[in-house]
């Protein structure tokens, strides 16, 4: 009997019935080994050396792996194929009493039966310098942790933490928030005209741009007027048009943090959400009436583009069967790699293309069959031929001015007939123009002479956040969505909507930490350190030279804010609201799923109140008031404060406007951008309008 170890059982599950009766495997739910909770663990003065235990509450499974051990006639440890699996395979051995010598590890990056059995034919040692790399960044994480974190405990609040990536991650938001406070908007004009092809009658909008082929930038309402004279029952026609074609590559396959992005654009899951999801179609879907479990995608934590050539030359097939012959490229596409990307790893992809989403659909919940076709279409996409655009651009001439229009047309879809990437900022769409020639007269049927402002940078949403860290070298796969969930659950950052803003306690944080810790705070300095865990995997450098260049300067920092930083004291807010249970005054406190309202007199009195905040909107069914609510799950949804007796519940926000189509109610929809819009309730009326900066 072969012993197999995982970390899951459901991709226990998933192997044993690939590899066959002689085999038994079983699941380590994680890791079993790690560092003490309740002390350092981290032996400073013998090079940093960490002190690991058994997991508590893991030594019952640690016990029957050992026996199971003892029976089996071969051990091989199959768990994930990146650092925290190779971390868990050795900690394994060493527990197992496996030895050095023995080829017992198995790596596979999609759990499917071809896949798994060529793995099981060639195990291999278990790679030294991978372990030392996740041994690395778990005692920089573990330095950064507990000795920051009581400093805060101290000097700020307890139960506050300060971690190595997480504490970057904030300042990225804090430090865009301030760059949104500080922003001063500037006042521009625009002129936009509608014009009439006469033989036609087509009629189309071109936006003013200057005189004599130079560009007029109008800043002022008095420079406007000043042209306006001179453009109102002029001739107008058209001076030049110029047809250009344009090619637009398909991206390239998801990694983990684009996966993220786009299940954020498109989707509007969270990168905790789309991660989730990702594990149970990695780790096996019973797929057919009698069909096995097996993974419907390949490993989801990976930074690399690269496909295998089979899956290039599947996906060709796939291709060459339901599209004509033009949408197939000559050769397989390939993409050009990240920095540091572990080119060992595939990108993340469907395991087999034929498996169509429509095909699984009916053994897929809703959630997995919405991120499973998000993979394939990406993946198919990325292997079709570029589309082909054709642009328009039409000088006009009123006056002497000139106004330009432009417009694009899709001359070969493509990639484009499968899917487009989302984008992050919403763009003004290009319109198709009508047939327009050099010379051509046309009719000035309006101008619209408009006022805008220049607009701060965005606030961060999940998407964009991800984005921003990859950009940066700031963490990993792995902890793109970690971060972003801890400095929510501290109260650092709140997120309204989709966006985040930093609350008061996180601009304290990022603030004492920019003094006193600058380094673990610095974007470039946090890359520069996942550079060296690299080069640490790579064998270039060693965990104790890491760790020492960075803990000698760290701890004197830590000894300097332990002198000279002050207790900072930050008092909760009183209401006139009485604690109906002791009579104190009740204060305002940040929970993890926002303001409520709670006795100061906690832990003897542990009475709290939900605050009600109203929206300013009555209840489109009683006529009462419309406030916030918060689900077990801490989504935000709205209802009537009449609640039992009113059932009104809404997960969009209401507003106080009728749909001028059917009457019902309208709410409020973010779009791209961070903009808004109002659409109607009512899911049979399809009435939308944008959102303008009056309202």
């Amino acid at each position: 009997m072969y012993l197999v170890i995982v970390e899951s059982p459901a991709k226990a599950r998933t192997i044993s019935r690939f590899l066959g009766k002689k085999y038994q495997v079983k699941a380590s739910i994680g890791h079993l080994i790690d560092l003490p909770r309740s002390q350092l663990g981290i032996d400073l003065e013998n090079d940093f050396e960490p002190k690991y235990i058994t997991i508590r509450g893991k030594g019952k499974i640690l016990q029957e792996l050992k026996n199971a051990t003892k029976k089996a006639e071969k051990v091989y440890l199959a768990t994930d194929p990146d650092r925290e699996g190779e971390a868990i395979s050795w900690h394994l051995s060493n527990s197992l009493k496996l030895g050095n010598n023995t080829p017992c590890r198995v790596e596979f990056h999609e759990i499917t039966k071809t896949a798994v059995k060529n793995a099981f034919s060639q195990p291999r040692y278990i790679n030294q310098p991978k372990v030392e790399a996740q041994q690395a960044r778990r005692i920089l994480d573990r330095l950064v942790g507990y000795k920051l974190s009581p400093l805060l405990w101290e000097k700020v609040r307890k139960g506050l933490s300060a971690g190595r990536v997480q504490s970057v991650a904030l300042r990225l938001v804090c430090d865009r928030e301030r760059e949104i406070e500080a922003f001063v908007p500037e006042e521009y004009w625009s002129i936009e005209g509608e014009f009439k092809e006469p033989a036609e009658g087509n009629v189309f909008l071109a936006k003013f741009y200057g005189r004599d082929g130079k560009k007029i930038d109008l800043a002022t309402e008095d420079e406007v007027n000043g042209i306006l004279p001179n453009l109102k029952g002029k001739p107008c026609s058209v001076q030049k048009v110029q047809l250009r074609e344009r090619k637009r590559n398909p991206a390239p396959p998801f990694i983990t943090s684009t996966l993220q992005q786009e299940a954020s654009r498109k989707l509007r899951y969270t990168t905790k959400k789309t991660m989730l999801i990702a594990q149970q179609l990695y780790e096996g879907i019973k797929v057919g009436h009698k069909g096995e479990a097996e993974g419907l995608i390949t490993y989801m934590r990976t930074d690399a583009t690269v496909v295998s050539a089979y899956a290039q030359e599947e996906a060709r097939k796939y291709i060459a069967t339901r599209f004509d012959d033009e949408y197939l490229p000559s050769k397989p596409r390939k993409f050009a790699a990240t920095k540091g990307a572990q080119e060992a790893h595939e990108a993340i992809r469907p395991t087999a293309v034929f498996k169509d989403p429509a095909a699984v659909k009916d053994f897929l919940t809703r959630d997995q069959y919405r991120l499973y076709k998000l993979i394939w279409e990406r993946f198919l996409a990325s292997q079709m031929e570029a589309a082909v655009m054709e642009q328009v651009r039409a000088d006009l001439q009123v006056g002497d001015y000139l106004f330009r229009a432009t417009g694009s047309s899709i001359k070969f879809p493509g990639f484009m007939a499968i899917y487009t990437e989302g984008e992050d900022e919403e763009k003004e769409k290009e319109k198709q123009l009508p047939p327009l020639k050099q010379g051509q007269q046309l009719k000035l049927l309006k101008l619209n002479p408009r006022q805008h402002f220049t607009q701060p940078p965005p606030r961060f949403t999940e998407a964009t956040l991800v984005k921003m860290m990859e950009k940066k070298g700031i963490g990993r796969p792995s902890t793109y969505s970690p971060t972003i969930e801890t400095i929510q659950g501290r109260g650092y950052v709140s997120k309204e909507g989709r966006i985040f803003k930093p609350m008061e306690l996180g601009f304290i944080i990022a603030d004492l930490l920019k003094e006193f810790f600058p380094e673990i705070i610095d974007v470039n300095f946090t890359a520069q350190l996942e550079d060296k865990l690299d080069q640490i995997e790579s064998g270039e450098a060693s965990r104790q030279k890491v760790l020492r260049e960075f803990y000698a300067p760290f701890k004197k920092r830590l000894d300097v804010a332990q002198k000279e930083m002050e207790k900072i004291e930050i008092r909760d807010e009183e209401t006139d609201e009485v604690c109906p249970h002791c009579g104190r005054n009740l204060v305002k406190k940040m929970g993890r799923y926002g303001l409520f309202l709670a006795c100061p007199g906690f832990p003897e009195c542990r009475y709290t109140k939900q605050i009600k905040v109203e929206i300013g909107v009555k209840c489109p069914l009683c006529e009462g008031a419309v406030v916030e609510r918060r689900s077990k799950k801490g989504r935000k949804f709205y209802g009537c404060d009449r609640y039992p007796a009113c059932k009104f519940v809404s997960w969009d926000k209401p507003v106080e406007k009728k749909c001028p189509e059917c009457g019902s109610y309208m709410v409020e929809k973010a779009r791209r951008g961070g903009n808004l819009s109002y659409r109607c309730a009512d899911k049979s009326c399809d009435y939308q309008e944008k959102k303008s900066a009056q309202n």
